[in-house]
Protein backbone atom coordinates (compact mmCIF):
# COMPACT_ATOMS: atom_id res chain seq x y z
CA UNK A 1 0.00 0.00 0.00
CA UNK A 2 1.13 3.34 -0.72
CA UNK A 3 1.90 5.74 2.49
CA UNK A 4 -0.27 8.81 2.40
CA UNK A 5 1.41 12.59 3.30
CA UNK A 6 1.86 13.61 7.31
CA UNK A 7 -1.26 14.68 8.28
CA UNK A 8 -1.71 17.79 10.94
CA UNK A 9 -4.10 16.81 13.62
CA UNK A 10 -6.78 20.10 14.91
CA UNK A 11 -6.55 21.54 17.71
CA UNK A 12 -8.99 19.23 20.09
CA UNK A 13 -12.44 20.83 20.44
CA UNK A 14 -13.55 21.48 23.97
CA UNK A 15 -11.74 19.55 26.78
CA UNK A 16 -10.70 16.43 24.56
CA UNK A 17 -7.23 15.84 25.31
CA UNK A 18 -4.73 16.54 22.24
CA UNK A 19 -3.33 13.17 20.68
CA UNK A 20 -1.01 11.96 17.72
CA UNK A 21 3.07 12.03 17.33
CA UNK A 22 4.95 15.54 17.27
CA UNK A 23 7.98 15.74 15.72
CA UNK A 24 10.19 17.89 17.83
CA UNK A 25 13.77 19.61 16.39
CA UNK A 26 15.60 19.75 19.67
CA UNK A 27 18.12 21.86 20.27
CA UNK A 28 21.81 21.39 21.91
CA UNK A 29 21.61 21.21 25.82
CA UNK A 30 18.71 20.06 27.49
CA UNK A 31 17.96 16.55 28.21
CA UNK A 32 15.06 14.64 25.60
CA UNK A 33 13.11 14.47 29.29
CA UNK A 34 13.30 18.43 29.22
CA UNK A 35 11.92 18.73 26.06
CA UNK A 36 9.14 16.00 27.12
CA UNK A 37 8.30 18.41 30.13
CA UNK A 38 8.09 21.50 27.74
CA UNK A 39 5.69 19.85 25.36
CA UNK A 40 3.28 18.73 28.44
CA UNK A 41 3.45 22.21 29.50
CA UNK A 42 2.37 23.44 26.02
CA UNK A 43 0.06 20.93 24.96
CA UNK A 44 -1.58 21.31 28.65
CA UNK A 45 -1.27 17.12 28.85
CA UNK A 46 1.01 14.74 30.79
CA UNK A 47 0.37 11.81 29.20
CA UNK A 48 3.64 12.46 26.97
CA UNK A 49 6.84 10.26 26.29
CA UNK A 50 9.45 9.87 23.58
CA UNK A 51 10.78 7.39 20.99
CA UNK A 52 14.27 7.10 21.39
CA UNK A 53 16.77 9.50 23.47
CA UNK A 54 18.89 12.07 22.59
CA UNK A 55 22.23 13.07 24.54
CA UNK A 56 21.60 16.76 25.51
CA UNK A 57 24.32 17.94 23.12
CA UNK A 58 22.31 16.23 19.83
CA UNK A 59 20.10 18.06 18.24
CA UNK A 60 17.15 17.00 15.85
CA UNK A 61 14.49 14.57 15.49
CA UNK A 62 12.90 13.52 18.49
CA UNK A 63 9.68 12.00 17.95
CA UNK A 64 7.45 12.77 21.18
CA UNK A 65 3.98 10.74 21.72
CA UNK A 66 1.04 12.83 22.74
CA UNK A 67 -2.17 10.78 24.76
CA UNK A 68 -3.01 8.04 23.25
CA UNK A 69 0.21 8.73 20.44
CA UNK A 70 1.95 7.44 23.40
CA UNK A 71 0.82 3.64 22.60
CA UNK A 72 2.58 3.93 18.78
CA UNK A 73 6.01 4.83 20.45
CA UNK A 74 7.21 1.34 20.93
CA UNK A 75 6.58 0.45 17.83
CA UNK A 76 7.91 3.79 16.67
CA UNK A 77 11.37 3.26 18.90
CA UNK A 78 12.73 0.32 16.93
CA UNK A 79 12.77 2.22 13.61
CA UNK A 80 16.41 3.05 11.85
CA UNK A 81 17.58 6.85 12.92
CA UNK A 82 19.82 8.71 10.59
CA UNK A 83 22.34 10.93 11.87
CA UNK A 84 25.21 13.15 10.68
CA UNK A 85 28.36 13.84 13.09
CA UNK A 86 31.52 15.17 12.94
CA UNK A 87 34.01 12.60 14.69
CA UNK A 88 37.68 14.09 15.99
CA UNK A 89 40.47 11.88 15.77
CA UNK A 90 43.61 12.74 18.10
CA UNK A 91 41.96 13.58 20.88
CA UNK A 92 40.08 11.60 23.39
CA UNK A 93 37.57 12.25 26.31
CA UNK A 94 36.47 10.15 28.77
CA UNK A 95 32.83 10.20 27.30
CA UNK A 96 33.73 9.68 23.82
CA UNK A 97 32.22 12.90 23.11
CA UNK A 98 32.76 16.97 23.75
CA UNK A 99 31.38 17.26 26.97
CA UNK A 100 33.81 14.73 28.05
CA UNK A 101 37.16 15.15 29.94
CA UNK A 102 40.14 15.30 27.72
CA UNK A 103 42.16 11.88 28.77
CA UNK A 104 44.29 11.40 25.58
CA UNK A 105 45.71 14.10 23.10
CA UNK A 106 48.03 12.30 21.14
CA UNK A 107 46.80 14.17 18.21
CA UNK A 108 46.03 12.57 14.00
CA UNK A 109 46.83 12.79 10.83
CA UNK A 110 45.17 10.04 8.79
CA UNK A 111 43.73 9.98 4.99
CA UNK A 112 40.53 9.65 3.69
CA UNK A 113 41.14 5.88 2.22
CA UNK A 114 42.01 4.82 5.93
CA UNK A 115 39.06 6.42 7.41
CA UNK A 116 36.79 5.20 4.39
CA UNK A 117 38.23 1.72 5.16
CA UNK A 118 37.57 1.34 9.20
CA UNK A 119 34.60 2.54 8.84
CA UNK A 120 33.58 -0.12 6.35
CA UNK A 121 34.79 -2.58 8.82
CA UNK A 122 32.02 -1.02 11.53
CA UNK A 123 28.93 -1.28 8.95
CA UNK A 124 26.21 -4.31 8.74
CA UNK A 125 25.80 -6.35 11.50
CA UNK A 126 27.84 -5.53 14.15
CA UNK A 127 28.42 -5.86 18.24
CA UNK A 128 28.92 -2.51 20.04
CA UNK A 129 30.02 -1.97 23.10
CA UNK A 130 28.47 1.65 24.57
CA UNK A 131 29.98 4.52 25.81
CA UNK A 132 30.13 4.04 29.53
CA UNK A 133 28.75 6.97 30.17
CA UNK A 134 25.43 6.50 28.71
CA UNK A 135 21.73 6.11 30.00
CA UNK A 136 22.05 2.11 30.22
CA UNK A 137 20.92 0.59 33.66
CA UNK A 138 23.19 -1.71 35.08
CA UNK A 139 22.16 -3.35 38.66
CA UNK A 140 19.28 -0.59 38.49
CA UNK A 141 21.19 2.21 37.66
CA UNK A 142 22.11 4.10 34.83
CA UNK A 143 25.85 4.00 34.06
CA UNK A 144 26.50 7.63 33.94
CA UNK A 145 25.32 8.03 37.35
CA UNK A 146 27.73 5.17 38.31
CA UNK A 147 30.89 6.76 36.11
CA UNK A 148 30.17 10.28 37.71
CA UNK A 149 30.38 8.21 41.54
CA UNK A 150 33.54 6.92 40.74
CA UNK A 151 33.06 3.75 39.41
CA UNK A 152 34.19 1.95 36.53
CA UNK A 153 31.90 0.83 34.51
CA UNK A 154 32.52 -1.94 31.39
CA UNK A 155 29.53 -2.29 29.23
CA UNK A 156 28.55 -5.22 27.35
CA UNK A 157 29.06 -5.32 23.80
CA UNK A 158 25.73 -5.66 22.12
CA UNK A 159 24.18 -6.28 18.66
CA UNK A 160 23.41 -3.38 16.31
CA UNK A 161 23.13 -2.52 12.63
CA UNK A 162 24.67 -0.05 10.74
CA UNK A 163 22.99 0.26 7.08
CA UNK A 164 25.26 3.08 6.28
CA UNK A 165 28.45 4.81 7.21
CA UNK A 166 29.70 7.42 4.71
CA UNK A 167 32.35 9.59 5.10
CA UNK A 168 31.32 13.09 3.88
CA UNK A 169 34.81 15.32 4.45
CA UNK A 170 37.90 15.19 6.04
CA UNK A 171 40.08 17.94 6.90
CA UNK A 172 43.19 18.63 9.41
CA UNK A 173 42.50 20.99 12.27
CA UNK A 174 44.35 22.73 15.25
CA UNK A 175 42.49 22.10 18.60
CA UNK A 176 43.24 24.13 21.42
CA UNK A 177 43.10 21.64 24.51
CA UNK A 178 43.16 23.25 28.11
CA UNK A 179 46.19 22.46 30.11
CA UNK A 180 48.16 20.67 26.76
CA UNK A 181 47.81 23.81 23.74
CA UNK A 182 47.33 23.18 20.33
CA UNK A 183 46.97 19.78 18.99
CA UNK A 184 46.68 19.01 15.34
CA UNK A 185 43.73 16.39 14.42
CA UNK A 186 42.08 14.99 11.65
CA UNK A 187 37.83 16.18 11.46
CA UNK A 188 35.58 14.01 10.00
CA UNK A 189 32.11 14.78 9.00
CA UNK A 190 30.04 11.31 8.49
CA UNK A 191 26.52 10.48 8.04
CA UNK A 192 25.57 7.10 10.11
CA UNK A 193 22.32 5.10 9.29
CA UNK A 194 22.06 2.64 12.28
CA UNK A 195 18.97 0.46 14.12
CA UNK A 196 17.85 1.51 17.39
CA UNK A 197 20.49 1.28 20.10
CA UNK A 198 23.62 2.65 17.93
CA UNK A 199 25.95 4.71 19.81
CA UNK A 200 27.50 7.44 17.28
CA UNK A 201 30.01 8.15 20.37
CA UNK A 202 31.30 4.91 19.78
CA UNK A 203 31.69 4.77 16.40
CA UNK A 204 33.91 7.51 16.88
CA UNK A 205 35.74 5.42 19.77
CA UNK A 206 35.76 2.64 17.48
CA UNK A 207 36.95 3.62 14.44
CA UNK A 208 39.87 6.16 15.97
CA UNK A 209 40.93 2.72 17.19
CA UNK A 210 41.07 0.85 14.50
CA UNK A 211 43.05 3.92 12.54
CA UNK A 212 45.52 3.81 15.86
CA UNK A 213 44.65 6.58 17.37
CA UNK A 214 41.21 8.06 19.83
CA UNK A 215 38.81 9.77 18.23
CA UNK A 216 35.02 11.51 20.03
CA UNK A 217 31.88 13.05 18.50
CA UNK A 218 32.25 16.33 18.44
CA UNK A 219 28.55 17.47 16.89
CA UNK A 220 25.69 14.93 16.46
CA UNK A 221 22.32 15.92 14.51
CA UNK A 222 19.89 13.49 14.23
CA UNK A 223 17.75 13.90 10.88
CA UNK A 224 15.37 11.12 10.97
CA UNK A 225 13.80 8.87 13.06
CA UNK A 226 12.40 6.56 11.30
CA UNK A 227 9.29 7.63 8.93
CA UNK A 228 9.76 11.40 10.07
CA UNK A 229 12.37 13.75 9.53
CA UNK A 230 13.78 17.66 9.75
CA UNK A 231 10.79 18.46 7.23
CA UNK A 232 8.31 17.37 9.98
CA UNK A 233 10.14 18.86 12.86
CA UNK A 234 8.69 21.70 14.82
CA UNK A 235 10.95 23.93 16.78
CA UNK A 236 11.08 23.44 20.32
CA UNK A 237 9.92 27.04 21.38
CA UNK A 238 7.04 26.60 18.92
CA UNK A 239 5.17 23.37 20.23
CA UNK A 240 1.55 23.58 19.95
CA UNK A 241 -1.03 20.92 19.55
CA UNK A 242 -1.64 22.56 15.75
CA UNK A 243 2.03 20.82 14.99
CA UNK A 244 0.40 17.22 15.88
CA UNK A 245 0.30 14.26 13.31
CA UNK A 246 -2.75 12.27 13.47
CA UNK A 247 -2.57 9.25 14.86
CA UNK A 248 -3.85 7.28 11.76
CA UNK A 249 -1.22 9.19 9.30
CA UNK A 250 1.65 8.22 11.56
CA UNK A 251 0.75 4.77 11.51
CA UNK A 252 0.20 4.56 7.90
CA UNK A 253 3.75 6.24 7.47
CA UNK A 254 5.33 3.99 9.76
CA UNK A 255 3.90 0.67 10.28
CA UNK A 256 1.98 -2.05 7.74
CA UNK A 257 -1.37 -1.35 7.47
CA UNK A 258 -5.22 -1.57 5.83
CA UNK A 259 -8.48 -0.20 5.83
CA UNK A 260 -11.23 -2.29 7.76
CA UNK A 261 -14.78 -1.41 7.17
CA UNK A 262 -16.97 0.36 9.43
CA UNK A 263 -18.54 -2.78 11.23
CA UNK A 264 -15.37 -4.04 12.91
CA UNK A 265 -14.68 -0.64 14.44
CA UNK A 266 -17.07 -0.94 17.34
CA UNK A 267 -16.16 -5.11 17.95
CA UNK A 268 -12.13 -4.28 17.89
CA UNK A 269 -12.41 -1.41 20.68
CA UNK A 270 -14.57 -3.85 22.70
CA UNK A 271 -12.30 -6.40 23.02
CA UNK A 272 -13.90 -8.81 19.90
CA UNK A 273 -11.17 -10.29 17.93
CA UNK A 274 -12.52 -10.42 13.97
CA UNK A 275 -11.39 -11.87 11.17
CA UNK A 276 -7.96 -11.24 9.94
CA UNK A 277 -8.95 -9.31 6.84
CA UNK A 278 -8.09 -10.87 3.84
CA UNK A 279 -5.83 -7.99 2.27
CA UNK A 280 -3.82 -7.43 5.80
CA UNK A 281 -0.27 -7.86 5.26
CA UNK A 282 1.41 -10.27 7.31
CA UNK A 283 3.69 -8.48 9.85
CA UNK A 284 4.55 -8.38 13.77
CA UNK A 285 2.29 -5.38 14.17
CA UNK A 286 -0.41 -4.07 11.07
CA UNK A 287 -2.19 -0.98 11.72
CA UNK A 288 -5.98 -1.35 11.57
CA UNK A 289 -7.04 2.23 10.04
CA UNK A 290 -10.70 3.11 9.09
CA UNK A 291 -11.22 6.26 7.40
CA UNK A 292 -9.19 9.26 9.33
CA UNK A 293 -9.24 6.96 12.76
CA UNK A 294 -6.67 4.23 13.78
CA UNK A 295 -8.68 1.68 15.09
CA UNK A 296 -6.40 -0.67 16.61
CA UNK A 297 -2.56 -2.14 15.88
CA UNK A 298 -2.63 -6.02 15.65
CA UNK A 299 -0.85 -9.09 14.28
CA UNK A 300 -2.87 -12.38 12.76
CA UNK A 301 -3.03 -15.54 15.23
CA UNK A 302 -4.74 -18.09 13.32
CA UNK A 303 -7.67 -16.62 11.15
CA UNK A 304 -8.05 -13.91 13.58
CA UNK A 305 -6.98 -10.14 15.01
CA UNK A 306 -5.13 -10.29 17.99
CA UNK A 307 -4.47 -6.79 19.41
CA UNK A 308 -1.19 -5.38 20.19
CA UNK A 309 -2.82 -2.01 21.17
CA UNK A 310 -6.92 -0.41 20.55
CA UNK A 311 -7.10 3.18 20.22
CA UNK A 312 -10.34 4.90 21.85
CA UNK A 313 -12.47 7.31 19.53
CA UNK A 314 -11.74 10.47 18.34
CA UNK A 315 -14.16 12.69 20.98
Amino acid sequence: MTPIHTGIAMPAMGSSPPRGILVVDKPAGPSSHAVVSWARKALGIRKIGHAGTLDPAATGVLVLGVGAGTRLLGYLSGDDKEYLSTFVFGIGTTTDDAQGEVVATPGASVDGSAVSAAMQAWTGDIMQRPSAVSAIKVDGKRAYDLVRAGHEVELAARPVHIAAFDLLGLRGESMDVPGVGPVAVSVADVRVVGSSGTYVRALARDVAADLGTVGHVRDLRRVRSGAFGLDDAVAADALDSAHLVRLDHAARRSLPWVEIGANDVAPIRNGVQIAWPPDAPTADAVALVHGDELVALAQRRGDRARYLAVFPADS
